[in-house]
This record gives structure tokens, C-alpha cells and sequence, in this order.
């Protein structure tokens, strides 16, 4: 199944199958995954790099100075190092998380894995999230790489979605069932 036709129909893609190609035709694929990793745990915990990927009032020299101060913080290679300048450069830095997402489901594709979308009302500890690789592992026929995010809208439970195919277990849509199911 060929995914990076699909993936260059966005903007994000473009730069994600670029700086993939690149890792790849470099044969440095395992560290510009951690990168990217180190990357999007950062994008999802600091609020101010947060602020400077979507402020539009901030000038590129300053985007490109800040973004660099950030990969070096970070200690990321010099490949993902130079995708994030470039992205400063084209005011494209909006677009880094839809890009990081792109990466990886490339990176997936090219493991041979699938990825899944993991929601939990609770962070889950990695025996739970290895028990739950072993049971996706099993439904799908693949080795499967989860993306963890934490709602606690849903109470309890889990909600997966694979691809097209979404498997919801929260305690929140057991109720909301049940609930349609009272009023007859």
C-alpha cells in the first residue's frame, strides 16, 4: 500500500516526505526519529513553543533563532535541525505538528507497523500501553504504534482508532448508550 501519494496531497506532507526521503537516502532514519519525537513531546508540553510555531506576528529571523535555540535545548540531529529551520524560513511552522504526524505514520509505513490514536480519560503506564500494543498486535496482524493522548471527558476506558476503524470503550459512550436506551 502506497501512503506518501496521500500524504503530498498537504502542505505538512510535502515537508514531512521530504525531511522522511532525506532520513532515509542519509541512512540516518533512527535518529531523525528520535528528533522528531523529542520534538512533539516538547510540542505537547511547552506552552511557549506552542506560541512561537503558531504566532503569526513573529518575524522569520526570530522564528528561525528560536527554533534553532529549541533543536539545540533539544539535542536534536542536524537534519531535523535544518527541517525546522527551513520551515522558519517558509513561515511553514504552523504546519509542524500536522508534519511530525506525517513523519511518523511514514515511519510506521516504512517499519512495516500500523499506528493507532490512543485516548484514555488517565495517562497510561507502559505495562498497560505494552499489554495494549500485544492486544492491537493480535486484532491487526501487525506490530501497531500508539499515539497516547489523555481526555478526561471520555471517565474511563479507551478509545482506538486505527486507520478508518475506531473502537470506543469509554465509560462515556456506555452511558451515553444506555441513556438512549432508557428513553425507549
Amino acid at each position: 500500500m502506497e501512503i506518501s501519494g496521500g500524504i503530498q496531497a498537504s502542505l505538512s506532507g510535502r515537508y514531512a516526505l521530504a525531511l522522511f526521503e532525506l532520513a532515509r537516502d542519509s541512512k540516518q532514519l533512527d535518529s531523525v526519529a528520535q528528533s522528531v519525537s523529542a520534538l512533539k513531546t516538547a510540542l505537547a508540553e511547552s506552552d511557549a513553543l506552542r506560541n512561537l510555531v503558531s504566532s503569526p506576528v513573529i518575524r522569520r529571523e526570530a522564528a528561525s533563532k528560536a527554533v534553532l535555540a529549541v533543536a539545540d535545548t533539544l539535542g536534536l540531529d542536524p537534519l531535523t535541525r535544518k527541517f525546522l529551520g527551513v520551515l522558519a524560513q517558509a513561515r511553514r511552522l504552523p504546519q509542524l505538528g500536522a508534519a511530525i504526524r506525517a513523519f511518523e505514520t511514514l515511519l510506521s509505513h516504512h517499519k512495516g507497523e500500523s499506528r493507532a490514536e490512543v485516548t484514555s480519560a488517565y495517562p497510561l503506564n507502559k505495562t498497560q500501553v505494552t499489554a495494549l500494543q500485544k492486544s492491537l498486535r493480535t486484532r491487526v496482524g501487525r506490530d501497531v504504534a500508539v499515539d497516547l493522548r489523555v481526555e478526561p471527558a471520555i471517565l474511563g476506558g479507551l478509545v482506538v482508532k486505527i486507520g478508518s476503524q475506531m473502537i470506543d470503550s469509554s465509560i462515556r459512550t456506555r452511558l451515553n448508550t444506555l441513556a438512549q436506551a432508557m428513553k425507549g
